[in-house]
């Protein structure tokens, strides 16, 4: 029973993402910070039972980040749309996302040999991002002015997320150039 904690504890986190974006649009601010605050919590506990007691499971380790991304979609998408967050930013982040599972979609359509593993940069653009909506939270949630670090802030996630993606990319078109050069040596 215990091995299944950290699945559980996943699914959690992966259900309070709508919870969060609905909280968000009700104007439930300090309900929506603390729900993604448990969230992170959460994270730090199921990534530590399944690593430290070997409770780790394939459905795990495909929930796991999905829930992540689905939590980091719902908190950009609602904060632009309140104008808190930058449109702009929300796009960059989402997209990044996005591109990355079209390139690893189009990678394995094509039985591509290719290292399905975060790189450090994506990690500090993961922790990155959670700070910032962190941060945005709660200063919705306690009214705190962000004025001097606004928005120097979603530039700095910018960039990183911009990084990040090349990086991403540069690791597909490694994989892809394999398959490229060997279609061309058969031909």
């Amino acid at each position: 029973m215990l091995r299944y904690l950290p699945n559980f504890l996943t699914g959690l986190r992966l259900a309070a993402a709508p919870a969060t974006a609905g909280l968000l649009a009700a104007g439930h601010f300090n309900a929506a910070f603390g729900l993604f605050a448990f969230a992170g919590l959460s994270d730090a506990a199921d990534g530590f039972l399944a690593k430290r007691f070997g409770f780790s499971t394939p459905l795990g380790r495909f929930l796991d980040p999905a829930a992540d991304k689905a939590l980091m979609l719902a908190a950009f998408l609602s904060l632009a749309i309140l104008d808190d967050v930058p449109a702009w930013l929300a796009v960059i982040v989402i997209a990044r996302d996005v591109l990355i599972l079209l390139g690893l979609a189009a990678a394995l359509a094509v039985r591509v040999p290719i290292a399905i593993r975060p790189l450090l940069v994506g990690k500090v653009c993961t922790a990155l991002q959670v700070f910032y909506i962190g941060l945005h939270l709660a200063s919705l949630a306690f009214n705190i002015p962000l004025g001097p670090v606004s928005p120097a802030d979603a530039y700095v996630v910018a960039f990183v997320a911009l990084s990040s993606g090349v990086a991403y990319l540069t690791v597909w078109l490694n994989a892809m150039r394999g398959v490229w050069l060997n279609d061309a040596r058969r031909a």
